[in-house]
């Protein structure tokens, strides 16, 4: 089983960028699909975006299209999400997953899960 580690949330005005990181352990990621989702208090987890197993394809959820940006570094085990023009309504808590091999938007799907961090974007 892998364990999953995100960094990077905090405070931004609307319209600034942040960097999301999750980092894995206990397994090398190579050989997984990585998802990030979100969750806002009172609503469902959302998929955000996912990159599969070597990068080769990513899928973005309609929020994150044009917008946000994921990619992977195998070697250092590392997953992230480049989140730019950001609107108050992508205030949630951000969370990583891992499943085997292809990218699915279901989450019940992925394995494997992290804490979660917090963006909040102010107006």
């Amino acid at each position: 089983q892998v364990q999953l580690l995100e960094s990077g949330g905090g405070l931004v005005q609307a319209g600034g960028s942040l960097r999301l990181s999750c980092a894995a352990s206990g397994r090398t990621v190579g050989s997984y699909a990585m998802g990030w989702f979100r969750q806002a208090p009172g609503k469902e987890r959302e998929f955000v975006a996912g990159i599969d197993w070597n990068g080769s394809k990513t899928v973005y959820g309609d929020s994150a299209k044009g917008r946000f940006t994921i990619s992977r570094d195998n070697a250092k085990n590392t997953v992230f999400l480049q989140m730019s023009s950001l609107k108050p309504e992508d205030t949630a808590v951000y969370y990583c997953a891992a499943r085997s091999l292809w990218i699915v938007t279901n989450a019940d799907d992925y394995h494997s899960w992290g804490q979660g961090t917090q963006v909040t974007v102010s107006s």
